[in-house]
């Protein structure tokens, strides 16, 4: 099944990609005003000028640094406590704190639990994001624990897919979307997650302000004519959004 699928796939990858040759650009898809494969087989580098801020909650992670201040107590104030390479920081009382993957929210409503009854009546805790080690990458979907989160080191879109505690029972593993802004243009690459396990084709790396979407969404949905393309059984496709040429 796998290599009569191959031997469907691979002309019709090989002639669109002559077809970009020729004209010398990307390829609309089925008439596709804003869809269009382009010729590379990964994404774009991204450069410092493509990187922002994200407005969305952002989810802790190793080597990030906070402050914390519980509500009248001077004792228990921490302008700056660093995230170890465990995802834990150590405060006053309560001893380690597991951090990693909460928003500073969820790791505030911890503490005081902590704290709570042994130590104070009703303690009030403000954690703040100070400095952060990283950038962030979105991830969405059929995953586990979808959110935000830092990239450290070099993160592949495997190694994202774990940090979000993996896939789900509904996953579309050969449906891998990751998004890229790169010079003010919309990229999106299309994965089969199976055949990066296989070792078919390289896992790709991540970068800051990446978005990666698994399966069934609304990113997904509104991407409809994508996925009229054969699944990239042994490489990925690459798209260009919003390409008016």
């Amino acid at each position: 099944m796998f290599e009569r699928a191959r031997m469907v796939f691979v002309p019709l990858v090989a002639a669109l990609i002559s077809t970009a040759c020729a004209s010398g650009g990307p390829v609309q898809l089925g008439g596709a005003a804003n869809l269009a494969l382009v010729q590379a087989d990964a994404l774009p580098v991204p450069t410092s000028a493509d990187y922002g801020a994200s407005q969305r909650p952002f989810i802790v992670g190793p080597y990030d640094m906070l402050s914390i201040d519980v509500f009248g107590n001077e004792d228990l104030k921490a302008d700056e406590i660093q995230v170890d390479a465990g995802g834990r920081i150590t405060f006053p009382l309560i001893g380690t704190v597991e951090v990693a993957g909460k928003t500073p929210g969820e790791i505030a409503r911890t503490m005081e639990s902590m704290l709570k009854g042994r130590y104070l009546r009703n303690p009030q805790v403000t954690v703040n994001l100070k400095e952060t080690a990283s950038q962030v990458v979105a991830i969405s979907g059929e995953i586990k624990k979808p959110g935000i989160y830092p990239i450290v080191g070099d993160m592949t879109l495997l190694k994202a897919i774990a940090r979000a505690e993996g896939w789900t029972e509904f996953s579309k593993k050969r449906e891998v979307l990751v998004f890229r802004k790169v010079g003010g243009q919309q990229y999106a690459a299309l994965y089969d997650a199976k055949a990066i396990e296989r070792g078919q084709y390289a896992d790709p790396e991540l970068y800051p302000n990446d978005t990666v979407v698994v399966g069934d969404s609304q990113a997904r949905r509104n991407m409809k004519d994508l996925f009229t393309v054969v699944p990239p059984i042994v490489g990925p496709l690459i798209f260009l959004l919003g390409n008016n040429n």
